[in-house]
C-alpha cells in the first residue's frame, strides 16, 4: 500500500486554486492558438497518428488475450490505481486490453469506465496540492515537475507511475485532464529544450536571456558563469561548468552562457524526477514509436483541446427514438447549451462522455467503446426525471421536456450533480 499525501496544509493549498479549472484550459488553448505559436496541420497529424496506431495494433498493443483489471474505489482512486497499475509488467501493459470498473457501480466497461478514469486520475495526479507538480511561473493553467517533489515520500515511484499513465493514455487512446508546459512534452520525447522553451516556463526569465542574445553584452554585464539558488532558505551560488565562477561572460562566450542557463533552468531540481516519469512512459510505449511526434503534436494527442465549437458539435450529433435536429426538444436542448458558459459546457461533455477534453480533429473523432462515435442524444424517460448518460456510448437520454426552462433545469442539475455513469 502505498499513499500519495497532500504536501500542503489546506490553507497553504487554498491559494493555489485547486486543479485546471475548465476557463482556465480555455484561456490556455486560446492562447496557443494564437498565430504567433507553431502547430502541426491536421492532415500531417492525422496521417502519423493513423500509422502511429497501426503500428501500435500489429506489434499487438492493447489487443489481450491478457486483461489489465482496474477494480477503484472512487473516493481511493489514486492510491488504488498507484497500487494496481504499478503491480503489472511492461509486457502486461503494453500487451493487456484494459478493463476498468468502480466499486459499487452497475456497468461493463464499454470505455466509459475507463474513459472516465483516465480524467479523474489525471486531474488529481498532476493537481500542485499533491506536491509532485506546480504551476508554470506564467500561468495556472500549465503544470512542470516541481523541484520541492523531492521531499514527497516514494516520489520517484509516483513520477514512475505518472510516466505509466502518460503512456497508458496514449496506446489506449483516452485523453488526459492536464496541460503541461512544452518543455515538459520535449523532455518526455528526449528532445533537447532551447531558449524559445523557456517562455513557457519562466518569461521573465525568458526575456532577461532574449535580451542578452539580441544585444552586445561587452562592458554592459558584470556575470560569469554562476547562478544563484535557493536550498532550504539559503542563497548559494552554483558553477554553470567547471571553474565558471572565475569565467566572465562576454559576447564572445554569451552562447555557452545562454545555453548553460537554459539547461539549468529547465533541469533545476527535477533532474531524476523526470528520469523517472520518463522510464515509467517508455514501460507502457516503445520510444521508436512515439519518436514520430513533436513536442506539440504529442500534447495534442495526450490532453486535446478544451476549446468548443458549438457549431462542430451539433453538425457530428446524432438523434434516436423520435428526436431529430428540428425537434422542438433538441432545438431546446441547443439553446441551453448556448446559454451555458463555456465551464458548464464542458461539464455537459464530462457527463456525457467522461471527459471533458475534445479530440484535435472536432466532435466527428469523439470515441466509444468501440472506435469512433459520435455524441447522440435519444428521446427517454418521463417528463420528471434528470437526463441520464451513457459514457461508453457518448449518449445523452434526454425526456421529452414540457418546455425550455424545464429542460434547461434539468439538464444544469443533471450536469452539475452527476458523477457516475449509467448503463442501460
Amino acid at each position: 500500500m502505498c499513499l500519495l499525501m497532500p504536501y500542503f496544509t489546506p490553507a497553504t493549498a487554498s491559494h493555489l486554486g485547486g486543479h485546471l479549472s475548465l476557463p482556465h484550459r480555455i484561456h490556455l488553448v486560446l492562447r496557443e492558438l494564437m498565430p504567433e505559436h507553431q502547430h502541426p496541420t491536421r492532415e500531417t497529424l492525422r496521417a502519423k497518428l493513423r500509422n502511429f496506431y497501426r503500428k501500435l495494433e500489429t506489434k499487438g498493443y492493447g489487443q489481450g488475450p491478457g486483461k489489465l483489471k482496474l477494480i477503484i474505489r472512487r473516493d481511493q482512486l489514486l492510491e488504488d490505481a498507484f497500487n494496481q497499475i504499478m503491480c503489472y509488467s511492461r509486457k502486461d501493459l503494453q500487451r493487456s486490453k484494459l478493463y476498468v470498473s468502480f466499486v459499487g457501480e452497475e456497468g461493463l466497461d464499454y470505455s466509459g469506465p475507463s474513459r472516465e478514469f483516465f480524467f479523474l486520475v489525471s486531474r488529481e495526479l498532476f493537481n500542485p496540492y499533491y506536491g509532485l507538480f506546480e504551476y508554470s511561473a506564467n500561468d495556472t493553467y500549465t503544470v512542470q515537475i516541481s523541484p520541492m517533489s523531492a521531499f514527497v515520500d516514494n516520489h520517484h515511484e509516483w513520477f514512475r507511475f505518472s510516466g505509466r499513465i502518460l503512456g497508458m493514455a496514449l496506446i489506449h487512446q483516452y485523453l488526459l485532464d492536464a496541460f503541461f508546459t512544452r518543455p515538459f512534452y520535449k523532455g518526455l520525447l528526449r528532445i533537447p529544450c532551447d531558449l524559445s522553451d523557456l517562455e513557457y516556463l519562466d518569461e521573465e526569465f525568458h526575456q532577461s536571456l532574449q535580451w542578452m542574445k539580441d544585444n552586445d553584452i561587452d562592458d554592459m554585464l558584470d556575470l560569469s558563469f554562476t547562478v544563484n539558488e535557493e536550498v532550504f532558505g539559503q542563497i548559494t551560488e552554483r558553477e554553470l561548468k567547471p571553474g565558471g565562477a572565475n569565467i566572465p561572460v562576454s559576447e564572445k562566450n554569451k552562447k555557452e552562457y545562454i545555453e548553460r542557463m537554459v539547461k539549468w533552468r529547465i533541469e533545476r531540481g527535477v533532474v531524476h524526477q523526470t528520469e523517472s516519469l520518463v522510464r515509467g512512459f517508455y514501460e507502457v510505449v516503445d520510444a521508436r514509436l512515439v519518436s514520430v511526434f513533436d513536442a506539440r503534436e504529442l500534447e495534442l494527442v495526450i490532453a486535446g483541446t478544451a476549446e468548443i465549437d458549438l457549431t462542430d458539435w451539433r453538425n457530428n450529433t446524432e438523434y434516436r427514438g423520435g428526436y431529430h435536429d428540428n425537434h422542438i426538444v433538441i432545438r431546446w436542448f441547443w439553446a441551453a447549451v448556448e446559454r451555458f458558459n463555456n465551464e458548464q459546457r464542458l461539464r455537459l461533455l464530462q457527463f456525457v462522455t467522461g471527459t471533458s477534453s475534445i479530440p484535435y480533429e472536432g466532435f466527428a473523432s469523439l470515441r466509444g467503446s468501440n472506435g469512433p462515435r459520435r455524441f447522440c442524444v435519444e428521446k427517454w424517460g418521463k417528463v420528471t426525471s434528470l437526463p441520464r448518460a451513457h459514457t461508453c456510448f457518448n449518449r445523452l437520454d434526454l425526456p421529452p421536456y414540457p418546455s425550455f426552462s424545464v429542460l434547461y433545469e434539468k439538464l444544469l442539475t443533471a450536469v452539475e450533480e452527476t458523477s457516475t455513469f449509467g448503463l442501460e
